[in-house]
C-alpha cells in the first residue's frame, strides 16, 4: 500500500498518514454518466436520487451529498469506482438538481441533515459511508453528530466550513454580489437570468476546477445538457439565495453551536481532503478541521480546486479505498 505525505499540522503526524488503496479500479472512460436517477417520497417531501449498484450482495452503502448549486452527478465518477467496494445513492437535496425545494422554505444545514437521515432510514437505513462536499460537507457533519449511529465513515471535501472572507473570486459570476441587493440588483439579476446553460456550466467550471481542461469535450456536454434540464424546473432561479443565506447563518453561530464544535464532537473515522487552490473554501481551513475531528485525517490534493471528486475522482477513490480498509483492520 503507498502513501501520500504532507507536512503535518501540529496535531501530529498521523493527521496527514492517509493510505492509499492498491485496489484496480475501473476506467473512467468506461464509467455511464450520469447514472440512473428515481423519485423517493420522503414524507411531504420527493426526493430524486441516482444509484450505483455494487458488485456485492452484503456491499455497503454510501450516500453522497453535493454542495450549493450543485446536483447529485456531481459523483457520477466517483460512485462508479467505488462501485466494487459499496452500492452508491447520491442525493439532490430539496431545491436542488430535480429534487423540488420543501413548501416551507427551510434551506437550514440542520433540516437537510434531518431530511438526509429520513432518506437513509426509507432506502435500506444505515450505518452507511457518508460523503459531503461543500455544504453537502457540512450537512454531512451536523449528521454525523446527531445521528451517529447512521454513519459508518465520513468523507468531507472541501466541507463549507466558516469562511467568510470577502472576496468576488468565490462566486461563479461576480454580478451575484450586487444580484443580492434588493433594488439596485434587479438588472444584475435579469442578466444573470439571461445566461445559457453552456455559460453557467463554465462559469462553473472556472469556480471548482483548478484546470477546466480536465474536463473532456463530451463530459462538459453533458453537464450542459444537465444543467438546461435543471433550469428547466420551475424553482431552479429561486433555491440559491435562501440556501447561501441558510450557510452564513451557520457560520456567523456563537462557539458552542458552530461547526468548529460540532467537528469536535464527531467520532466516526472521517477523512477530510482538500484542494490546495480551493478559491470557495480556503484550504487554510484544512488543517483545523481535521485537527477538530478525533478520528480525523488530512488529505490535500496538489493543483485541485473546490469539487476533487468531480477533478480527481480516481485520487480521491483510492484515499476512501484505503480508509475503508484502514477501518477493516482496526487501525484508523
Amino acid at each position: 500500500m503507498s502513501m501520500l505525505r504532507y507536512p503535518a499540522p501540529p496535531a501530529g503526524p498521523l493527521l496527514t498518514r492517509v493510505p492509499l488503496s492498491e485496489t484496480t479500479l475501473p476506467p473512467l472512460d468506461d464509467l455511464p454518466w450520469p447514472w440512473p436517477g428515481r423519485q423517493l417520497a420522503i414524507g411531504d417531501l420527493t426526493m430524486h436520487i441516482r444509484e450505483t449498484p455494487g458488485q456485492h450482495p452484503d456491499a455497503p452503502r454510501a450516500i453522497y451529498l453535493h454542495g450549493l448549486g450543485g446536483s447529485a452527478t456531481n459523483w457520477t465518477e466517483l460512485a462508479g469506482l467505488l462501485a466494487g467496494a459499496a452500492d452508491g445513492m447520491a442525493v439532490d437535496l430539496p431545491g436542488f438538481g430535480l429534487s423540488p425545494p420543501r413548501a416551507d422554505g427551510d434551506f437550514r444545514m440542520s433540516t437537510q441533515a434531518a431530511t438526509i437521515a429520513d432518506v437513509i432510514a426509507a432506502s435500506g437505513g444505515g450505518p452507511v459511508h457518508l460523503f459531503g462536499n461543500s455544504m453537502g460537507g457540512a450537512i454531512a457533519l451536523l449528521l454525523a453528530d446527531s445521528r451517529p449511529d447512521l454513519v459508518r465513515s465520513l468523507t468531507l471535501i472541501s466541507p463549507a466550513m466558516p469562511d467568510l472572507r470577502l472576496d468576488i473570486r468565490r462566486m461563479s459570476d461576480p454580478r451575484m454580489a450586487v444580484a443580492l441587493l434588493p433594488l439596485v440588483g434587479r438588472p444584475a439579476r435579469r442578466q444573470l437570468a439571461a445566461l445559457t446553460a453552456r455559460q453557467r456550466t463554465a462559469q462553473l467550471l472556472r469556480l471548482c476546477f483548478a484546470d477546466p481542461a480536465r474536463i473532456t469535450p463530451e463530459r462538459f456536454d453533458l453537464a450542459v445538457a444537465e444543467c438546461a434540464e435543471r433550469m428547466a424546473m420551475p424553482w431552479a432561479s429561486n433555491q440559491m439565495g435562501p440556501a447561501a443565506g441558510a450557510i452564513i447563518r451557520e457560520w456567523l453561530a456563537p462557539p458552542a453551536r458552530s461547526l468548529w464544535a460540532v467537528a469536535h464532537r464527531v467520532r466516526v473515522p472521517t477523512l477530510v481532503i482538500w484542494g490546495d487552490r480551493d478559491r470557495v473554501i480556503s484550504v487554510r481551513k484544512a488543517a483545523r478541521t481535521a485537527r477538530l475531528l478525533p478520528r480525523g485525517r488530512l488529505l490535500v490534493l496538489p493543483r485541485t480546486g473546490h469539487a476533487a471528486q468531480m477533478e480527481r475522482p480516481t485520487s480521491v477513490a483510492k484515499a476512501v479505498l484505503g480508509m475503508w480498509q484502514a477501518i477493516d483492520r482496526g487501525d484508523w
